[in-house]
């Protein structure tokens, strides 16, 4: 409490987390066992309560911790974002996208809604796929757009491997989703995708 977050390691902040759901246990082993097994704090309370619950040790108690921690992140990071300008936050808004999303297993696609003033209304998750492939459809996008009232958006989804290189799939995707929006004068600001260490965006790479 004194030295603050910054002055904890992973294994540190995890062993916190896990007393709480184990007390009276030397937990430092499972922690170091987790940071083995997931690479860093982040990917551990990001990891499926399925993969957390093949480690030896692990109860719902602790399942049920770090879902909470994951949900508490996803919130703070949410709330420096909703409401805002997208544009002129740029940085926090993609530092948002990497917490809801760099570290998941399976592809994940959400929709960053924006009014006329480009103030980000709504953020919605739009479709969960595999490891390499989320179904979008641009009619559903379109149709949600209009509901909200949007005069804009922003395409966001994962690539659980490290590169995050926009497959042919995807942007083939992004042209239809564009061309359906262009229609109703809705614009597309950009489509990123978050990979686990960079992101790659459509509108600085010309792809958009």
């Amino acid at each position: 409490m004194t030295a603050g977050r910054i002055s904890l390691a992973d294994y540190e902040l995890l062993e916190l987390l896990l007393f709480r759901a184990i007390p009276r246990l030397d937990v430092k082993p499972l922690a170091k066992i987790f940071l083995a097994e997931f690479g860093d704090f982040n990917r551990v309370i990001s990891a499926p309560a399925s993969r957390l619950r093949r480690i030896n040790g692990v109860g719902e108690a602790v399942v049920q911790e770090s879902k909470i921690v994951e949900a508490a992140a996803h919130r703070l990071s949410q709330a420096r974002v909703l409401g805002q300008n997208a544009l002129t936050s740029w940085a926090a808004l993609m530092e948002y996208c990497k917490v809801s999303m760099a570290h998941r297993e399976t592809e994940q696609f959400r929709i960053l809604f924006l009014d006329r003033k480009n103030i980000l209304i709504a953020d919605e998750e739009q479709a969960k796929g595999t490891v390499d492939h989320v179904p979008v459809y641009p009619r559903e996008v379109a149709k949600r757009a209009l509901e909200l009232n949007a005069s804009a958006l922003i395409l966001v989804h994962n690539h659980p491997s490290v590169d995050p290189t926009p497959s042919e799939a995807d942007i083939t995707m992004t042209e239809r989703v564009n061309a359906a929006l262009t229609v109703l004068r809705i614009t597309m600001h950009d489509h990123v995708v978050i990979g686990k260490e960079t992101d790659v965006s459509f509108r600085s790479t010309g792809l958009l």
